[in-house]
């Protein structure tokens, strides 16, 4: 699914408009870390890596799957960079920043779609708050009425919201837009909610390599 007002196809970022956010073109800085989220150890920049998912390791698949992130801080906001490869070619992802990187995933909110070349690359952008700032909160008492807007799905909306305080969320993950592309990609067929119609496949990468309890967006701050 495709959320972006226009799309190049090829190695060039999509200029994506999705939930809020836009995409935008540019080159990406940041300081290199072996680990994500070192405590106490905090920049306006980072650069780490996304590995393959534990979904997609238990089903032997995609083992050349590998991303390179960079957040770069603006100031009032964050640039990520997305470098994707051994992928399947010209398929559809989806991107979500998250409170945990394996499942079950806690809070996760759904940042836009990434989409590969023919030779399984991807390359995106997003303009967002990535940062140890960055957090989902739903004010108590909770039970607030919410948009039921995909009813159909194996996952319907919920129509109303549990309450909860400030909750971080610190990883990322991709999942394949479509269970087909999964097992056409040798992948296990699950059906899951990550997607905008919540019909997605099997998580493809992580970022399950942070140290735990954590995750790579909390060193990023001034």
């Amino acid at each position: 699914m495709q959320f972006s007002s226009f799309q190049w196809r090829g190695r060039v970022p999509a200029i994506l408009l999705a939930t809020g956010f836009v995409a935008l073109i540019g080159a990406s800085v940041g300081r290199t870390v072996s680990h994500a989220a070192i405590p106490g150890k905090k920049g306006p920049g980072a650069r780490f890596q996304m590995v393959r998912s534990a979904a997609a390791e238990n089903g032997q698949c995609l083992s050349n799957a590998l991303a390179t992130v960079s957040v770069r801080s603006l100031g009032p906001v964050e640039l990520m960079s997305v470098d994707a490869s051994g992928l399947p070619p010209n398929t559809d992802f989806d991107f979500f920043v998250l409170q945990l990187p394996n499942a079950p995933f806690g809070m996760a909110w759904y940042q836009g779609d990434v989409e590969t070349d023919g030779d399984g690359e991807a390359h995106q952008q997003f303009l967002g708050r990535f940062s140890n700032e960055t957090f989902i909160v739903a004010q108590p008492p909770g039970g607030q009425v919410a948009p039921v807007v995909h009813d159909k799905s194996p996952f319907p909306d919920a129509s109303s919201n549990p309450a909860t305080e400030p909750i971080h969320t610190f990883h990322l993950g991709l999942w394949f837009n479509s269970p087909a592309d999964a097992v056409n990609a040798r992948c296990p067929g699950t059906v899951t909610r990550f997607n905008g119609e919540h019909n997605a496949g099997i998580q493809v990468l992580s970022t399950r390599n942070a140290l735990p309890g954590l995750g790579p967006l909390a060193q990023i701050g001034n």
